[in-house]
């Protein structure tokens, strides 16, 4: 059971955790609730035969809220959390903005849940490191990772075709930068990534 390039298997992913990883499980159902306050629990239901759904349950009066009434925020981070509770996880992974649908309070944790996976031996994980490659149009995103130039590259589109430039390999990277925020710096189009004619 692997979870599908649009977060297909989600329920199936969580259930197979539950029952193989319960301690794992447990530990997603905490950073749930620090990550969204008001939930504090996954839950399953069988809504026919042969088939999973996911719900979750809200931390005051227990209502159990089901998958298709959820944002998507909200569905985005408990697949986040799935996957940087794993106990193998793919070699790789690739989220395009990651971000999205997210209050930008939560751009910490998941910067921290990507940590998790690219960085197991912080997490007192024994496992292989995962390659974690995201995209963010979120100037807050890009902030999170000011002290690690070597984890940002710089994408911009020139004509049809793209050009990525590694940002620790500027070497005027430290003079540009000074003390302003690196969104700013970004947005500024200093380093570029800013679409034509903008």
């Amino acid at each position: 059971m692997e979870l599908g390039p649009s977060g297909a298997n989600l329920a199936g992913v969580l259930d197979r955790l539950r029952d193989k990883s319960p301690e794992r499980f447990e530990a997603l159902n905490e950073q749930l609730g620090l990550w969204i306050p008001e939930f504090n629990r996954v839950l399953f239901e069988t809504p026919q035969t042969g088939h999973r759904s996911i719900a979750l349950r809200t931390r005051e009066g227990g209502h159990v809220i089901q998958a298709n009434n959820l944002s998507q925020g909200t569905l985005i981070a408990l697949a986040l959390l799935t996957i940087a509770y794993l106990p193998d996880p793919p070699s790789i992974i690739c989220l395009e903005e990651p971000d999205r649908g997210l209050h930008p309070r939560l751009l910490r944790d998941v910067r921290d849940a990507l940590y998790r996976l690219a960085y197991p031996e912080d997490s007192k994980e024994n496992r292989k490191p995962v390659q974690v490659l995201a995209t963010t149009h979120n100037p807050y995103m890009l902030d999170l990772f000011r002290d690690h130039p070597e984890e940002i590259v710089i994408t911009e589109k020139i004509g049809l075709e793209s050009k990525f430039t590694r940002l620790s390999d500027r070497t005027d990277l430290k003079e540009i930068l000074g003390d302003a925020p690196l969104s700013e710096v970004w947005y500024s189009g200093v380093l570029g990534g800013v679409p034509a004619g903008k």
